[in-house]
């Protein structure tokens, strides 16, 4: 496995380029993800079609790749009748997964290893509204570990995203500190505001005297709603920002399905980068297609 610098020194340099949507990718190569434990279920069923999803980002110019772990827990995979010490195998096993996929190319790839919220647990759409009833300290003893199997891989980083309120930002803060991995925080925003109605000045303050955070910034959210949280998340932070919104089309989640146009234009992260975003990407229904023409709209590698 090649030696990769420390991702907080490749940002210094210039912007990187991230990865699209995981899912999307691998329901693309025919995988079925109806499942509650979505992208997940394949770390233990098809770990080969998570591998191929990874090398088309790393083909399509992703200098970043976020492991599929985002719906990893200990409790969803225990409903599935996975053992505990099963369990804390797979989400090391997103990251390898992840490092095999960027170990044939002759540049550097790095390596995020992703934590979502505590809502993706419930597979129920409550990520995206926050406000679960659960203190931050209760948060945080969910979180820990998680992030403990996490970083016993040692990915590059961790990415605690489409974080839908600020208490939950506070938690997997705190959680993450007990390890010395650098780390990213990224809100899933509507407008100005977090998920849960917060303000996002407030939002990305948290982050700002946290050496441990080398970027702060959304994901997940509708691309228009990127361009102002950008700017926020400089202005609050000084930090190099993350941003890697969805296509832009709708989901329903009553129907099941997407509807409406996409939207996400990767002329668009000119503005972003201009505007001091660092980690550039896409998240649901943006493909290396996408990928691929944003890495040349932002001269990446």
């Amino acid at each position: 496995m090649k030696p990769v610098r420390a991702l907080a020194a490749a940002l210094a340099e210039g912007p990187l380029v991230l990865d699209g949507g995981l899912s999307n990718q691998l329901e693309a190569q025919g995988c079925d993800l109806s499942d509650d434990l979505w992208s997940a279920r394949l770390l233990a069923d098809g770990p080969e079609q998570i591998e191929a999803a990874h090398a088309a980002y790393v083909r399509a110019g992703a200098d970043v790749l976020i492991t599929s772990s985002y719906q990893a827990t200990f409790e969803g995979f225990a409903r599935r009748g996975v053992s505990r010490s099963q369990a804390a195998a797979l989400p090391a096993r997103s990251v390898e997964l992840a490092r095999v996929a960027a170990d044939g190319v002759p540049r550097e790839v790095w390596v995020a290893a992703s934590l979502g919220p505590y809502g993706a647990v419930l597979a129920d759409g409550s990520e995206y509204r926050g406000r679960y009833g659960l203190t931050v300290r209760e948060l945080a003893d969910f979180h820990r570990p998680r992030i403990k199997a996490l970083a016993a891989a040692r990915p590059d980083a961790l990415a605690l995203e489409t974080v839908p309120d600020t208490d939950e930002a506070e938690a997997l803060l705190a959680a993450a500190g007990d390890t010395e991995l650098p780390v990213w925080l990224s809100y899933t925003v509507a407008g100005e505001h977090t998920r849960a109605g917060q303000d996002l000045v407030r939002a990305f303050a948290l982050a700002a005297g946290n050496d441990q955070v080398i970027a702060v910034g959304v994901n997940c959210c509708d691309p228009a709603d990127a361009d102002r949280a950008v700017e926020l998340a400089v202005r609050e932070t000084g930090k190099p920002v993350v941003v890697y919104p969805n296509s832009g089309e709708q989901w329903n989640a009553a129907a099941g399905h997407w509807y409406g146009g996409a939207t996400f234009d990767p002329a668009r992260a000119r503005a972003w980068q201009s505007a001091g975003a660092r980690l550039i990407g896409g998240c649901c229904r943006v493909g290396p297609d996408r990928i691929a023409e944003l890495a040349v709209a932002i001269g990446g590698r």
